[in-house]
């Protein structure tokens, strides 16, 4: 009795162990080919898409839909995302044995759709840093008395539109006026001809009460300025010494993607980020890569991998960053802005770049690659802004009509 209750524990152990050596071969990609009767190695590829549903077509073969884990043998696939109504997503992905390579579509619809959000026409606008609120003005007009002034619009909160109405934050007329924000977004500093107002953006202030600080406007930039630095120390005092650098010493402008994994940076100097800064991770992208930065080029740096590439050649704006140091030098606030007619921004999925140009708005991969158009028609360049909500951006428009004041319009792309 006691061999034979042996016997079964060894049965019961060899099974067990087999079933879980099969199991993890099998994660690992290990696949029996039918036809050769024999036991490859694979590497496997999790491909999702949003929305999901889409059809899978690897080097032009459909072969599922989304969501789906497929194994692979290693090689080389051009992968392509496609689902009706909606852009199709495409690249090409370098499959290596016994490693997990990831792929997420963020499908943009085809036709996308404008709803208003402002009716009164506005000038002026700036998105804050943490492009949590939008500021604009509303020029004095026969149509609107009561409405001239500064306003603001949140981004956040976003499940259906615009869950919170646009406030207005002071009146007057502020034609020839300009404003930053604070890096915080709790107060603007506002310059008008008549002087520098300091206004809380969660309250009315009539202009009637606005103190004038002309006397402390270079000591409040320089406290905003050291307040962004400290912040972007923080965020990126983890980062291998050599890329700190870069980012401290040698770019004009830096954003971090809203996960902080990420950093977009425009290089104002020479440099060469050298290769293995940490350990490879497995699956990590294959896509082209270019460590030898130069000035006036825009740049995403991925923390996690160590990888760097190159999203544009020519010059823009990075939405998001205010350059408090040149404000306090130079005393141009128009350089916030300044005569760009392209910015680039993150996308709330913090893998992806909005690129506004002329005429419309793309997104791209934080790679580089597959960029698409998401928009297309007139608009106020560069004024096409991200929300925290995947679905839509923000941009102002008059709709062609150029005799009509533009208004601020969300665009539902999903």
């Amino acid at each position: 009795m006691t061999k034979i209750r042996l016997l079964v524990l060894l049965t019961t152990f060899l099974f067990v162990g087999s079933i879980g050596t099969l199991v993890f071969q099998y994660a690992k990609g290990f696949r029996f080919n039918q036809q050769t009767g024999e036991v490859t190695q694979n590497g496997i590829l999790v491909i999702k898409s949003y929305p999901d549903g889409a059809e899978v077509f690897i080097n032009g073969e459909l072969k599922t839909g989304t969501n789906a884990t497929i194994p692979l043998p290693p090689s080389t696939y051009d992968i392509s995302i496609r689902k009706e109504g909606f852009f199709s997503w495409e690249k090409r992905i370098n499959i290596k044995n016994e490693e997990v390579t990831e792929a997420t579509a963020h499908l943009f619809k085809l036709a996308p759709s404008l709803s208003p959000l402002t009716f009164s026409g506005v000038q002026n606008v700036f998105a804050s840093p943490d492009i949590s609120k939008i500021s604009y003005t509303v020029p004095l007009s026969s149509n609107n008395n009561d409405s001239e002034g500064l306003w603001i619009i949140e981004t956040i909160n976003l499940p259906i539109g615009f869950s919170r109405d646009p406030r207005r934050i002071t009146d007057g007329n502020l034609d020839n006026s300009t404003w930053v924000w604070s890096p915080d977004a709790r107060e603007i500093l506002l310059t008008t001809s008549k002087g520098d107002y300091l206004l809380d953006t969660t309250a009315f202030t009539p202009q009637s009460q606005r103190v004038n600080i002309k006397a402390q406007k270079a000591s409040i930039l320089k406290k905003w300025d050291e307040e962004k630095n400290k912040k972007l120390q923080a965020q990126i005092r983890k980062l291998p010494d050599e890329v700190e650098d870069v980012l401290t010493r040698k770019a004009s402008a830096v954003v971090l993607s809203p996960d902080e994994n990420m950093v977009l940076y425009t290089a104002s100097s020479s440099a060469t980020i050298p290769e293995n800064l940490i350990k490879a991770l497995p699956g990590s992208s294959t896509q082209d890569q270019e460590r030898d930065i130069k000035p006036g080029r825009t740049y995403v740096y991925d923390i996690k991998e160590d990888r760097n590439f190159l999203i544009s050649e020519e010059g823009a704006i990075l939405t998001g960053w205010v350059d408090y140091k040149e404000l306090i030098e130079i005393g141009n606030w128009k350089l916030e802005i300044g005569n760009s007619r392209r910015s680039l921004a993150w996308y709330p999925s913090s893998r992806h770049i909005i690129e506004t140009v002329e005429e419309k708005v793309v997104i791209m991969d934080y790679d580089g690659t597959n960029s698409q158009t998401v928009y297309s028609g007139s608009y106020i360049a560069p004024h096409a802004y991200p929300t925290v909500s995947l679905e839509r951006l923000l941009i102002l428009t008059n709709l062609g009509a150029n005799s009509t004041p533009a208004n601020l319009y969300s665009l539902n792309i999903k």
